[in-house]
């Protein structure tokens, strides 16, 4: 008989999505705001760099699922994450909100660089979170409420941020110094999510032991997931989405020629692409694999580039 999971258990778990809603609802209501009119970039500047981080984010999530699955320790497979991930997850967290004494380029650079990081970070630890649902009961019902305290634990940390945020940012900072009052607000923010991983680290246990099987090897299934063509459709649907997100002035036909253009793959469906051959112009059959497999990221840069120059 399976043994009834405590309600200081299921408290615990909750406090992970606590503190990852905290941190998501900073990025969704707050970053566009602090890099704009704090930081000193573009708009468009930014809904690029978003775009681009969220192409690269939609990849990187199996590939932390795949190596999370193949995780071994005398924690479990997946707490781990919540142990090792939560101080990174905070100190990329307040270096994504610091502004440097930089010049554009160097604003621009180290933009990209904590914010990408910043998301891998976060996808690194909510993954392995997410998936310690399934081993912490195998009873359904278990599972149910688990889920319920993780979803009411979540929008009191959403809550918790938007309460708070703007307020310490006129308290540490006020008009005189904006970087600052930033920077400080989410260092408490980032201590606390910090403090929260810890705390569901500490409450949670990994009871279900999944059967020891012949595993393929991590290279053996990256490769399957290069090759998995419903994979490559989603993404290249989300980047479609996303695109007509950033640049809602263009049409549904201009979005397809967008991404097909983009594309240096011959797998799949073929598309009519102009090349270079011997310094003289030709047509050749390109095949158009969801962003392809050569260089998806890079196809999906071209492809947001070319969105950027007719969306405007």
């Amino acid at each position: 008989m399976t043994a009834m999971i405590t309600l200081k258990e299921k408290i615990g778990y909750g406090l992970g999505d606590m503190a990852s809603s905290m941190f998501w609802k900073l990025f969704g209501s707050y970053l566009m705001i602090f890099y704009t009119d704090v930081f000193g970039l573009p708009a468009a500047v930014v809904g690029t760099m978003f775009l681009i981080t969220r192409v690269w984010d939609s990849a990187f999530d199996p590939i932390v699922g795949v190596i999370a699955d193949r995780t071994q320790t005398r924690w479990g497979k997946f707490r781990p994450y919540l142990l090792y991930l939560a101080v990174p997850f905070a100190l990329i967290g307040i270096f994504t909100f610091t502004t440097p004494e930089l010049n554009d380029t160097g604003k621009l650079v180290y933009a990209y660089i904590t914010y990408s990081l910043m998301m891998m970070v976060y996808s690194a630890i909510n993954v392995p979170y997410a998936s310690l649902l399934g081993v912490m009961s195998p009873d359904p019902k278990e599972r149910n409420t688990l889920s319920t305290y993780r979803m009411t634990f979540a929008y009191i940390g959403s809550f918790i941020a938007l309460l708070l945020f703007m307020p310490m940012v006129n308290l540490f900072g006020g008009a005189e110094d904006e970087q600052r009052g930033w920077m400080l607000s989410v260092v408490v923010i980032a201590v606390m999510c910090a403090a929260l991983f810890y705390l569901c680290f500490a409450l949670t246990r990994e009871r279900v032991k999944p059967i020891r099987e012949v595993q393929n090897s991590l290279k053996d299934d990256l490769k399957d997931l290069l090759h998995n063509r419903p994979w490559w459709i989603l993404l290249g649907a989300g980047v479609a989405a996303l695109v007509k997100a950033y640049y809602p002035n263009l049409t549904g036909a201009q979005i397809r020629n967008i991404l097909l253009n983009s594309v240096t793959s011959r797998k799949g469906v073929e598309v009519e692409k102009g090349i270079i051959v011997d310094g003289k112009q030709a047509q050749d059959l390109f095949l158009f694999e969801d962003l392809c497999l050569s260089g998806g990221i890079l196809n999906a840069y071209r492809a947001i580039m070319a969105a950027d120059k007719f969306g405007k």
